[in-house]
């Protein structure tokens, strides 16, 4: 019988492999699209090349844009960055009272089938009239949209922490503060990181949107942009340079994830 570390090494074996393998599946995958995108548009083209640019001439923008994308990017995060940590500095607090508070989940649950299935890009043209800035509007906007997922997540997440772990906590002393953070926080961590997940997302395009229709920089707005005066190979450009800002973000936030929630693996 093999020993519990031995069992350890091969299944980190195992995960390596699997992690190498879906790697080279994915460059794979991602060279077809390139190549497909390539015969289509340059070696044999059967596309319209004004509104299917090549991908020889998105690089060349991308590197003759590259100032404009930086300042872009900052803006943008900028925005994300700030309306994110405002809605995970209040929906998960409120998400942990609520959820534990049986009652108070009672009374405020109707509010939330309200609000929650409201698409919140519907309240982009109000917040830019009522609010003093386009910055003030967007980061409020975004507010709003990575909230309810987040808060209705850990609701969930903290009436799912099994009860026995709970009495256990409780027989050891633990009340109050303490029990929040130590038991209902982590045990409805997964819970949490998955609404994280669809805030993000959600988060992302409310921004692109925003910017679509009152900012005057930005990635939402280099898009916008260019497509008034029909510049659609920068158009292109902007969507790629948006696919990997997304692309990047998901795989720091799947990081995190995974590092928050390394106990699974133990206990697996």
């Amino acid at each position: 019988m093999r020993s519990a570390g031995q069992s350890s090494q091969a299944m980190s074996q195992t995960l390596s492999q699997i992690k190498k393998q879906t790697g080279r599946d994915r460059l794979l995958i991602l060279s077809a699209i390139l190549l497909l995108w390539f015969l289509a548009t340059d070696a044999a083209p059967v596309l319209d090349p004004f509104l299917f640019p090549s991908p020889r001439k998105v690089a060349l923008l991308l590197w003759q844009d590259a100032p404009v994308f930086g300042k872009s990017i900052v803006s943008s995060l900028y925005l994300l960055v700030s309306g994110l940590f405002l809605a995970v500095v209040t929906a998960i607090p409120l998400g942990l009272v609520v959820g534990w508070q049986r009652r108070l989940h009672r009374a405020i649950e109707p509010v939330t089938n309200l609000l929650g299935p409201i698409p919140p890009i519907v309240y982009i043209p109000y917040a830019i009239a009522l609010l003093p800035t386009f910055t003030a509007s967007s980061v409020f906007v975004i507010f709003v949209g990575a909230f309810w997922p987040l808060f209705i997540n850990t609701v969930a997440g903290v009436q799912a922490v099994e009860k026995g772990l709970i009495d256990s906590a409780r027989t050891l002393g633990v009340n109050g503060w303490t029990l929040a953070t130590r038991v209902l926080l982590p045990g409805a961590m997964p819970h949490i990181l998955s609404g994280g997940s669809i805030s993000l997302v959600m988060a992302f395009i409310l921004l692109t949107a925003a910017e679509m229709i009152g900012a005057t920089s930005g990635l939402g707005w280099y898009v916008k942009y260019f497509s008034d005066f029909a510049d659609y190979s920068r158009v292109v450009a902007g969507i790629v340079v948006i696919g990997c800002v997304v692309l990047l973000l998901m795989t720091l936030f799947r990081r995190l994830s995974d590092h928050l929630l390394r106990w699974r693996r133990v206990r697996q």
